[in-house]
């Protein structure tokens, strides 16, 4: 049985706790300096072993972590590149959630060290994350790429408020993304765009939205496409109209200098719900035997009950993708080093126990298009 711990006992560590216990494969431990939220582990998963630990101590962090196998961290990004050299201090593997580009350039620095069988797999969520897996995944089976398109957006089911908008996640995310730059690909080459920027409105199953860019999402896409691909983008999905209220929030009243005031502000004003759902949309072109063809997968994931209790989509969906990630690290067929997320078929993550999430009956899938569907136009 692999020896697991999780640091951070917040919303999404919670949710990965439950569902690497309810497997029976995993002793767990989830690591915090919060006792609320540990106490919310001992009564919501106790199987689970709760225990204190205080992730800025590089010292007590190596102590605990050569106890286990795997670390899967669902702190705050900032925290992660510490954690990822406790890992390559003991031998434990690594596995994160971050979104930010920076954390994740630190991380593979530290992969450079890594032993035999040991991985470090960042950005396991959802986006970055199982996004990669689609978008690359939909590459398959073309002669000549020409665009790869990736969006997604956690929203609330019933939105009330003017930014038709609930917090899901982290917040140090949310501005995370919103504020810092975003990589794509343009005319074959790997250039930064603005945050917000690239507003488009689309439907799908009869609901309008809107996306802009936001950053991180891409993860390492860039990276493995580049040279393929004339363009590449990654965009957050919302409700019409968010975009233009968050533009004169971080722009117009340049609360993107404030972040520490912008979350406070976002996290009195903006509740939380646990009634969400997650909306996938990704499309391919490129051609097949001269012929100009787009592939596309799109689907919805909605908040659902599991193990007795009700968990978020956004809390489902970013827990499955790492849990995914470490089932594969435990039947050994990961490698070693640093693992990008793209590196997994979609078929090997959606036939996985925990991938099984993302086509559930609460899940929805509209279009799906595999690289098998290329070979018809032969």
């Amino acid at each position: 049985m692999q020896r697991v711990i999780i640091l951070g006992a917040g919303k999404i560590g919670r949710t990965i706790a439950c569902l690497l216990t309810t497997s029976g494969d995993y002793a767990v431990t989830v690591g915090d300096h919060d006792e609320t939220a540990l106490d919310l582990i001992r009564t919501r998963v106790p199987k689970a072993v709760p225990e204190r630990v205080d992730a800025t101590d590089k010292k007590a962090l190596s102590a605990i972590v050569a106890e286990h196998t795997v670390v899967i961290s669902a702190l705050s990004y900032a925290h992660n590149p510490l954690v990822a050299e406790a890992c390559a201090d003991t031998g434990a593997s690594y596995f994160d959630l971050t979104e930010d580009r920076e954390t994740t350039r630190r991380v593979r620095a530290v992969a450079e060290r890594a032993r035999p069988g040991q991985v470090f797999m960042p950005q396991c969520g959802l986006a970055p994350g199982f996004v990669s897996v689609v978008g690359n995944d939909l590459t398959r089976g073309f002669d000549r790429l020409d665009r790869v398109y990736m969006r997604v957006g956690a929203l609330p089911r019933f939105p009330t408020n003017a930014l038709k908008y609930n917090l899901t996640w982290s917040t140090d995310g949310l501005i995370n993304e919103y504020c810092n730059p975003c990589e794509a690909i343009h005319e074959r080459e790997i250039r930064e765009v603005l945050p917000l920027e690239g507003l488009e409105q689309f439907s799908l199953d009869g609901v309008r939205y809107e996306a802009f860019n936001t950053s991180g999402g891409l993860g390492t896409l860039c990276e493995s496409l580049l040279g393929r691909v004339r363009e590449l983008n990654y965009k957050t999905i919302r409700y019409l109209g968010h975009r233009d209220l968050m533009a004169f929030l971080l722009n117009e009243l340049q609360l993107s200098k404030q972040r520490d005031l912008l979350k406070g502000v976002l996290e009195r004003a903006v509740p939380v719900t646990f009634q969400d759902v997650v909306v996938v949309f990704c499309a391919v072109s490129g051609w097949k035997n001269d012929m100009l063809v787009q592939v596309t997968d799109a689907r919805k994931v909605y908040n659902a009950t599991f193990d007795g209790q009700n968990w978020s989509a956004i809390q489902l969906t970013t827990a499955a993708g790492v849990c995914v990630m470490v089932d594969l690290f435990a039947e050994g067929t990961l490698g070693s080093g640093f693992v990008r997320q793209e590196s997994v078929t979609l078929e090997r993550f959606l036939n996985n126990r925990f991938g099984a999430h993302y086509q559930s009956p609460t899940a929805s899938t509209f279009s799906l298009a595999t690289p098998g569907f290329l070979g018809e136009l032969t």
